[in-house]
């Protein structure tokens, strides 16, 4: 048996990432040692990689996840809905443990809870090293909401779950009831493809899209929008009006200038939520008056509750193959060769860059 990970240490932005041999961990209560099976590059990771946002250096990034458990602190192991866990399980878990004492948590914020520690974001320690997806194995910390994986998944559709889908679960949570009602999903890469397929399936009466680039537009078709527009180009106004206008949006952009266009878009009682807004911006202009006179609500969402994910898992179960979710992860590369894929990545053209440990 193995008694040693590889992992690619995050060192700091756009420099190429270090090779390092790290022996297995001595496992506290609660913990788990987990050989990955399969990651994704998030959006996210980008941000990091290439500067966009402050994170730590030192760090194994990567939080799109799946693997298989290799080591348990103690056979008595369960998952989020009470299930025995065992040693050769396929796995997915939340993307952070958090302290379930803490006072965000007991008001259902355990995503804010005091000493959270999120996978792919932390500094590697003498204890917490494997702590990101970009390696051989990761290293689950009690109090990580854990969910055994659906056999009828692949790597490929599953990676994504406990960050992308989980994302907009929350956020169609945040946003109420869908059914009759209209949603405009701004922005469709992978975030926005999750929101027009579960919103479609949750029983929006009309799922449209919105994009700056065409081709993203139109290929959210494949993924449940009625119709696609092109922002600045397309009149959104003259298409929606007659089926009663927009009552939800999700803003996947993070874009001050989109969300702000959003707003104006939304009918009378309309919610935004924003689920892009996760790198430095400017403030947004909005008028007062106007929220007010139009019964306007404005909702945001970080990362997620473990009820989302289990939502955002039941959905892909039900679903994969109704929409081309393994198609979004266009390109595989070798951990050695992250560096390349990270690059590529960058250079855009995929939804999902996958890597095999």
């Amino acid at each position: 048996m193995e008694k040693e990970a590889i992992a690619k240490v995050f060192m700091e932005p756009e420099s190429p990432f270090t090779t390092r041999s790290i022996g297995f961990p001595s496992l506290a209560e609660g913990e788990l040692l987990v050989k990955i099976n399969f990651s994704t590059i998030c959006t996210s990771d980008l941000h990091t990689f290439y500067g966009r946002r402050q994170s730590c250096s030192h760090s194994v990034l990567g939080h799109e996840i799946i693997g298989i458990i290799e080591k348990m602190s103690t056979e008595d192991m369960f998952d989020y809905y009470g299930n025995q866990l065992n040693i050769g399980d396929r796995i997915t878990w939340t993307i952070y443990a958090h302290d379930p004492n803490s006072i965000n948590a007991k008001k259902g914020y355990p995503q804010k809870s005091k000493a959270l520690y999120k996978y792919g974001h932390e500094q590697m320690n003498d204890a917490y090293q494997l702590n990101g997806g970009f390696a051989s194995h990761c290293h689950l910390r009690k109090n990580t909401t854990l969910f055994k994986l659906p056999k009828n998944l692949s790597n490929l559709e599953a990676a994504p779950l406990n960050c992308t889908h989980a994302t907009i679960a929350g956020a169609l949570r945040l946003a109420g009831e869908l059914k009759n009602k209209n949603i405009l999903v701004n922005g469709v890469g992978m975030l926005g493809l999750s929101a027009c397929a579960m919103a479609k399936e949750e029983g929006a009466e009309n799922v449209w899209s919105q994009d700056i680039d065409p081709k993203k537009a139109s290929y959210s078709l494949k993924f449940g929008a009625k119709k696609a527009f092109i922002y600045g180009e397309s009149e959104i106004h003259s298409a929606t009006d007659p089926d009663g206008g927009i009552d939800i949006i999700i803003e996947t952009s993070g874009n001050p200038e989109a969300i702000e266009h959003c707003l104006k878009l939304l009918a009378i009682g309309g919610t935004l939520v924003l689920v892009g807004s996760v790198f430095p911006q400017r403030d947004l202009s909005i008028n007062g008056e106007y929220l007010v006179r139009n019964l306007l609500s404005i909702k945001g969402l970080h990362n997620y509750i473990p009820g989302d994910l289990a939502t955002a898992i039941n959905f892909i179960k039900k679903a994969h193959l109704k929409y081309p979710f393994e198609s979004l992860v266009g390109k595989t590369f070798n951990l050695q060769d992250l560096d390349e894929a990270f690059a590529t990545a960058q250079n855009g053209g995929y939804y999902r860059i996958g890597i095999l440990p």
